[in-house]
């Protein structure tokens, strides 16, 4: 690990920009950590590789010294955005294989934002090589990929932050300290986590020729190869071969969420039962419609989705509602509100930092709302690396929600409710269902169970 040197400078100067950081002091953003010695990749650059890499360079002085993807056109635009930010100006040199980069530079840190299908074999690769990781949710694909990156994390002592950034929302620390942990919602007994977006893959596009600057072989890496019909940035997700369905994508942000805000572990059962009830015209593959119960001591977390119909709520189309005997507490990307029995109603709203960081105004396709969020994370990251402290994210907790959401799949698949033993990683009493905890590797991939 590198000597960082820590100079620190004060940066804001508006009064306004200063009466929100009093609200944010958690985040420190009324000082930028240098870091001139960290040494930062990046392994995959689409959408939210480049936005976190971006929040990473808004917060701490580093130098971000090479960057890797399969999409040779997407790799040379994000390497001269970096150049752009970054305080050097330097650009990074750019690599199709993430592994060559791996080989060529010592890293401290790394930020994945590949497809899910990749992130248990980019996250270890990093790890083994020495760099602390920022990790894109949810973990993996499977189950015993999670574990094994854990596994790896905790024998190399490497910190590992994963993108479930509620934990790092500014409206959603408060909502927790002022009505949670102050009793607010007496106790809690169900909890209601869900997504209403109609945000599934309506198309049935034919096939392409592969274009010459994207490596679909790469690309598909230990996944099943499935026949290219486009560029597939961001529609991955409508094919269960890649991800986990809207459960993986969805429901991992909001059940992470009440876990942190209650302090809750494993469920103790798990239950889901959907399928494709509406959108059949669609290729993808992915549910429109699921439900899923996560089972804990007298309370229950249960989940819903459909990318069809109206929200029952508009205004939480995805969010979390949290039922105590004195009232009720919701909560989204945006916004919180408690509601007492006695009417009595407090409520917050998402602190956006437009004064503060001026520039997010104007990036494309930036999610505003939950920019300061993972500019908070990645603070707590860098904070955790110097300390040895575990991040507010930690692997073991990403781990958790991811593994979670993957085994309602596998109770939805087979049928039946799924009991996991995270000790032994089996699912109890239940060989087949456990069987169901690796997926298969394409050939010429190894499957991480190994360094369990």
């Amino acid at each position: 690990m590198s000597s960082f040197n820590i100079n620190r400078r004060n940066f804001l100067k508006s009064t306004s920009a200063l009466t929100a950081l009093s609200f944010l002091g958690q985040h420190g953003y009324d000082l930028i950590r240098s870091f001139d010695n960290m040494k930062v990749g990046v392994i995959g650059t689409g959408w939210y590789g480049k936005s976190d890499v971006f929040r990473l360079i808004q917060v701490a002085e580093v130098d971000v010294v090479a960057i890797s993807d399969v999409d040779e056109m997407m790799l040379d635009h994000a390497a001269t955005m970096i150049s752009e930010r970054q305080k050097s100006k330097k650009k990074p040199r750019i690599y199709r294989n993430y592994e060559e980069m791996l080989k060529q530079h010592k890293f401290d840190l790394i930020l994945i934002g590949t497809p899910d299908h990749w992130h248990a074999l980019n996250a270890i690769s990093a790890i083994q090589a020495g760099a602390h990781v920022y990790l894109q949710k949810p973990v993996s694909t499977d189950v015993l990929e999670g574990e094994a990156i854990l596994s790896q994390a905790r024998k190399y002592n490497r910190k590992v932050q994963i993108g479930t950034q509620r934990r790092s929302t500014p409206h959603l620390i408060q909502a927790k300290n002022d009505i949670v942990e102050k009793g607010l919602l007496g106790k809690v007994a169900h909890i209601e986590v869900f997504s209403y977006y109609h945000m599934r893959f309506r198309g049935n596009p034919p096939a392409e020729e592969i274009p010459s600057y994207f490596d679909y072989d790469l690309w598909c890496g230990p996944a099943p190869m499935r026949t290219f019909d486009g560029l597939p940035h961001r529609r991955w997700r409508a094919y269960m071969e890649y991800g986990n369905g809207i459960m993986g994508d969805m429901c991992v942000h909001m059940l992470d969420a009440v876990r942190w805000m209650l302090g809750l572990g494993w469920p103790s059962r798990i239950s889901s039962a959907g399928g494709i009830y509406v959108q059949k015209e669609s290729n993808a593959n992915i549910t429109d419609t699921q439900t899923a119960i996560f089972e804990y001591p007298d309370l229950n977390v249960l989940w819903q989705h459909r990318t069809w119909g109206k929200a029952p709520d508009p205004d939480y189309p995805w969010g979390f509602k949290i039922y105590g005997e004195n009232g009720v507490l919701k909560g989204d990307v945006h916004k919180y509100e408690f509601v007492g029995n006695d009417n009595k109603v407090i409520r917050g709203d998402a602190v956006l930092e437009k004064e503060l960081f001026p520039e997010d105004v104007g990036e494309k396709g930036i999610e505003i709302h939950a920019a300061p969020a993972t500019r908070g994370h990645m603070l707590d990251l860098l904070s955790c690396i110097e300390t040895g402290n575990k991040p507010v994210a930690d692997i073991e907790e990403g781990l958790i929600s991811s593994a979670s959401c993957i085994l309602a799949n596998v109770s939805m698949d087979l049928g039946r409710p799924v009991k996991y033993d995270h000790l032994n990683r089996v699912i109890v009493d239940d060989l087949e269902a456990s069987k169901l905890l690796q997926r298969a590797y394409r050939k010429g991939y190894i499957h991480p169970e190994k360094y369990l």
